[in-house]
């Protein structure tokens, strides 16, 4: 980890890779999933389910279409808060934060170590739009299998990641009686202030 991140910062990250560690060593399926909010300019919210897919000192990844629902209100409105839900640890993380695009390095990088019907799959879908019927669909697969044949499977430019620079994270943690434990850090600026709160 950079040396030059702070303290803080640096001890909610290394919380939270630990707890993703646990995850992962858990019967869970998705030990990555987490819940993505996001809110359009006029302010109307949405959330759903994603997988983180890189984390370190610049923030949490996931990846997507820019035109779908998401990329689009991310396009309009650059925040976005997650929660990591992990019920059989009896754990919960809430992150908030700004959003950027990751870069095309990073793109290509992770789209190239997708599997080959994924990144069919990519180029097929048109994320978010109406589908008359899911033949639709499975046409636009076996056109674009047939279009590539056995080439090399470029990214497309309507995909990439996007990176939750977090401003605030939140871990919760079960505790008997309903007298959780909340321990909160918060970016103010360059500096980190860490606290809890009330259950």
């Amino acid at each position: 980890m950079n040396r030059d991140v702070h303290p803080l910062y640096q001890e909610a990250l290394q919380r939270l890779e630990a707890l993703l560690e646990r995850a992962r060593k858990s019967d869970l399926r998705e030990p990555t999933a987490m819940t993505l909010a996001t809110c359009s300019r006029d302010g109307h919210p949405m959330a759903r389910t994603v997988l983180l897919r890189g984390l370190d000192e610049r923030g949490m990844v996931f990846y997507t279409n820019l035109t779908s629902r998401k990329g689009q209100q991310l396009g309009e409105n650059p925040r976005a808060a997650l929660c990591f839900h992990w019920q059989p640890l009896e754990e919960q993380v809430l992150v908030e934060g700004d959003v950027e695009l990751v870069s095309e390095a990073e793109a290509d990088a992770y789209w190239s170590s997708r599997p080959r019907e994924s990144q069919i799959g990519g180029w097929a879908s048109r994320q978010s739009e109406r589908l008359p019927n899911r033949f639709r669909l499975l046409r636009r697969v076996v056109s674009r299998t047939a279009h590539f044949n056995v080439q090399k499977i470029p990214r497309p430019a309507f995909w990439s990641g996007f990176r939750i620079r977090p401003q605030r994270i939140e871990f919760w943690s079960s505790r008997p009686a309903r007298l959780h434990e909340r321990r909160c850090y918060e970016r103010h600026e360059e500096d980190w202030e860490s606290y809890l709160l009330y259950p």
